[in-house]
């Protein structure tokens, strides 16, 4: 008989881990904006590890666009429980129910019961992870971007507010009349600096509303950087059947992960934190390390391998990772160009870590897709591989297999194959970078020309020899004979 996920059925379950602990004791200190695959993956799997001996650290999940609601329907009847299934390159499949959200909140439906539950004392972190695009950073100025309607209207109208900013802002307002004392903003955004972004872009909103409440926001309140790192896919569309068959426990919303997970986290919080390094987290006084480490191996290994996968026809990531040529590829971008950029980071061996990227990259059980990694490429490539070739001009070394990427990335934003079939491709500047890789062709410096991209690059002749070799190879003799070229 299959078994609905919820409190009353929970002591039923016993075929896999299930909390151990008394859900009815935890209290929600940690706020949570955001709750989607990767933090219930990632953040709420590691709170529910620490949880067994301190339940003072428990999640209110919130929500606050229209594609929110889809979560709330899924966890409340389960009372925030979900099933988190991790799936080993050798096939072994491990199930497990995490039981850290506690409460959830969709403001739309109530923000008045947001702001209170931020403005209690009880609340001791409020956590986001509202990807970059929500930071709402201005694309073509790099500063926060005041003339968002969403922003005018929580500034300018006498109603609740519905963004992010105007939510926690107008919490820390009453944190401060009342006497208490301001609780932590802690970003768990796969973004490089994200506690130094998070910090820039809420004093901006707070100072368009009250530059003493910002002076205010400034002295109280923390903003620690964090790394976080679990490939976690959307989740399957046959993942919930498969849960239900192997575990006999019907669940909204699964979610699937790898089984390699890593958060660094900077100690840094105003009004205390939990012992997370009891569960595995790294603790440390500075995330830098870590963080370039992540960004120019991990993440700009991804975009390394997609656009080249693409034009050779691949779909899914575990089928590229294991091609002689991309693996190569990958192995030498990394060892050759990334590695050299990093800062040194005691005890921690970066070719045992290369290899660890190049075996998760190849679990078939992922299932990741080419396309996801492909996704909104104007964001990627400016934060992840661009500073490893402007680090590795400025030292004198070789950028081809980094500029080989650039000129990939240029040959699929043409947006067609090898065979002439469309490539779809999903960038926010899509309607820019299409034209002017297809303007490409007869100026051949046109796409990385774009500065608000790649800077100055195209000025580089270290840069744009290798690049305009490799774009006019793919053109002409494709990405497999590009492919075998660059690498002989």
């Amino acid at each position: 008989m299959n078994t609905p996920l919820s409190n009353a059925t929970l002591p039923s379950i016993t075929d896999i881990p299930t909390p151990g602990y008394d859900r009815s004791q935890v209290r929600p200190t940690i706020v949570h904006f955001g709750v989607g695959g990767f933090h219930r993956a990632h953040q709420a799997m590691y709170l529910d590890r620490l949880l067994g001996s301190d339940p003072a650290w428990g999640i209110c999940g919130v929500g606050v666009r229209p594609a929110d609601e889809r979560m709330r329907d899924a966890l409340l009847p389960q009372d925030g429980l979900y099933t988190l299934t991790l799936k080993h390159p050798d096939g072994a499949v491990e199930t497990s129910v995490i039981g850290s959200i506690v409460d959830y909140l969709y403001a739309p439906d109530d923000p008045e019961a947001v702001i209170e539950r931020l403005a209690d004392p009880g609340t001791r972190i409020v956590s986001l992870t509202v990807t970059e695009g929500g930071y709402n950073f201005s694309a073509s100025t790099g500063e926060f971007d005041a003339d968002n309607p969403e922003i005018v209207a929580d500034l300018s109208e006498n109603k609740p507010p519905t963004s992010v900013f105007g939510l926690v802002t107008e919490a820390l307002s009453r944190r401060r009349d009342r006497g208490i004392e301001s609780f932590t903003v802690m970003s768990c955004d796969n973004i490089a600096g994200n506690g130094h972004m998070a910090r820039a872009t809420f004093l901006a909103y707070a100072r368009l509303r009250d530059a003493e409440l910002a002076a205010w926001i400034d002295d109280h309140t923390r903003f620690p950087n964090s790394m976080v790192d679990r490939i976690t896919p959307a989740t399957p569309a046959d993942l919930a059947d498969e849960v239900t068959a192997r575990t006999g426990i019907v669940d909204n919303w699964p979610v699937v992960a790898e089984p390699f997970t890593q958060w660094v986290l900077e100690d840094d919080f105003s009004c205390g934190r939990p012992a997370l390094e009891q569960v595995g987290v790294q603790v440390v006084e500075d995330v830098t390390p870590y963080e370039l480490m992540k960004l120019r191996l991990l993440n700009a290994g991804h975009q390394a391998l997609c656009y080249f996968a693409h034009l050779l026809g691949y779909r899914y990531v575990h089928d590229a990772a294991v091609d002689d040529d991309l693996r190569t590829l990958l192995r030498r971008y990394m060892t050759e160009e990334g590695k050299p950029t990093l800062q040194p980071l005691a005890g921690v061996d970066a070719d045992d870590y290369i290899d660890t990227l190049l075996e998760r990259f190849a679990n078939p059980a992922i299932a990741d897709t080419i396309a996801r990694l492909c996704q909104d490429s104007s964001n990627r490539i400016p934060k992840w591989l661009v500073p490893v070739i402007r680090d590795r001009l400025a030292d004198g070394g070789s950028v081809d297999l980094a500029a080989a990427v650039v000129a990939s990335w240029t040959r699929y934003a043409e947006g067609l194959d090898e065979s002439g079939n469309p490539i779809a491709v999903d960038d926010p500047l899509a309607d820019r970078l299409v034209p002017l890789a297809r303007q490409s062709i007869t100026e051949p410096l046109a796409f990385v020309r774009e500065q608000s991209l790649f800077g100055d690059l195209a000025d580089h002749d270290a840069f744009t020899t290798p690049y305009l070799r490799t774009l006019e190879s793919l053109r002409t003799k494709g990405a497999r004979a590009t492919l075998t070229e660059l690498l002989s």
